[in-house]
């Protein structure tokens, strides 16, 4: 399971990637951010894919670099998003009135896009090809997986597709340079990322020398799954140590043994709902450092699970559960009230 915020799990067969892409109808183009290398595959409207061919980059390539130069008429005017995280990076760059369709989720985290002036959609994969269509966007961005079907479809009609895949924050960057240039921003693109980075800085600057207490972040819990690496790097920057591989299954055996000091609940689509009370008791943490000493926390979904510039939300938010001496409480944030029993029992010995 994935969640950049995802609209929902994937029930139907799926275009699946761990890599940035963007295709358009006559083209197919991929960005490895590891190897630094285009993959252009031309196809035709009747016969499908055809004519691989690969490309070696020059040094410092990237598909933003074509975007930066790209002429203002050629930009894309009409987005369908139907995944939050870009519709907060066009509020970002100043460019939401691009947005012609969203699913209910976007509106979760910009309430704007819900003032009756675009198509809202319930989420991205109940969306019919059609309601898509209907709102005539030249671009549509979704996250990776997505249903293949409607890829297809979307890609027979004549409009653009790109796919987001971000597992750590530098994908986080680059998908925000990515559609910050392709709207035409690239320069407000690239001083949204500095602003991020910047906040970073500040955060880590201030808690260098502090201890590193030992946190685990979880982005579902039946069955428990730990938050992705983008959480990971910001629990780092915040002055924690993430105890668990990002984005693995873990067991409550897991859990127990590594015995994390912080527990923090992140669940894909619960806001700010988990119950912390009742999954210390179920998943078997009440001795856990975290439970006896009552430092488990919920963090709005939204704030910690949407790959955007809202991360900084999160980060604060962090940065007060694993050093509350030295940042305050902040929006989207809540401590457990009332430990349970065991571990209260516990911390007394």
């Amino acid at each position: 399971m994935f969640c950049a915020h995802a609209d929902a799990k994937p029930t139907t067969p799926t275009l699946k990637t761990n890599e940035h892409f963007l295709i358009e109808f006559r083209r197919f183009m991929i960005y490895r951010n590891d190897e630094r290398e285009a993959e252009l595959r031309c196809n035709s409207e009747e016969s499908g894919w055809r004519g691989v061919s690969r490309q070696p980059s020059p040094s410092g390539f990237s598909v933003t670099d074509k975007m930066e130069s790209m002429p203002v008429s050629h930009t894309c005017r009409r987005i369908a998003c139907l995944q939050p995280s870009a519709t907060v990076i066009l509020d970002a760059v100043g460019e939401l009135e691009r947005v012609v369709a969203c699913t209910r989720y976007c509106a979760d985290v910009i309430p704007g896009v819900a003032d009756g002036s675009r198509m809202v959609l319930a989420d991205s994969w109940t969306a019919s090809t059609s309601q898509i269509v209907a709102a005539k966007p030249d671009l549509v961005i979704a996250a990776v997986p997505y249903q293949e079907k409607a890829v297809t479809e979307i890609l027979k009609a004549g409009i653009r597709f790109l796919g987001l895949a971000p597992r750590s924050l530098e994908d986080i960057f680059q998908d925000i340079s990515t559609i910050a240039g392709m709207v035409g921003a690239h320069d407000r693109g690239e001083q949204v990322i500095q602003e991020m980075q910047h906040h970073m800085s500040e955060i880590s600057a201030r808690v260098a020398g502090s201890l590193r207490p030992r946190v685990f972040c979880e982005e579902w819990g039946k069955p428990i799954i730990a938050s992705q690496k983008w959480v990971a790097d910001l629990v780092e920057a915040a002055g924690g140590e993430f105890v668990a591989p990002p984005g693995a299954h873990c067991s409550i055996d897991d859990l127990q043994h590594l015995d994390p000091e912080i527990i923090v609940a992140a669940w894909c689509g619960a806001g700010d709902r988990v119950r912390l009370e009742k999954i210390i008791v179920d998943q078997g943490l009440e001795l856990t450092s975290a439970a006896v000493s009552g430092r488990v926390y919920c963090i709005r979904d939204e704030i910690l699970n949407t790959p955007a510039p809202t991360l900084l939300y999160g980060l604060d938010a962090l940065a007060h559960a694993i050093h509350p001496e030295l940042f305050p409480s902040t929006k989207g944030i809540r401590q457990i009230t009332v430990v349970p029993a065991s571990a209260a029992e516990n911390s007394q010995r």
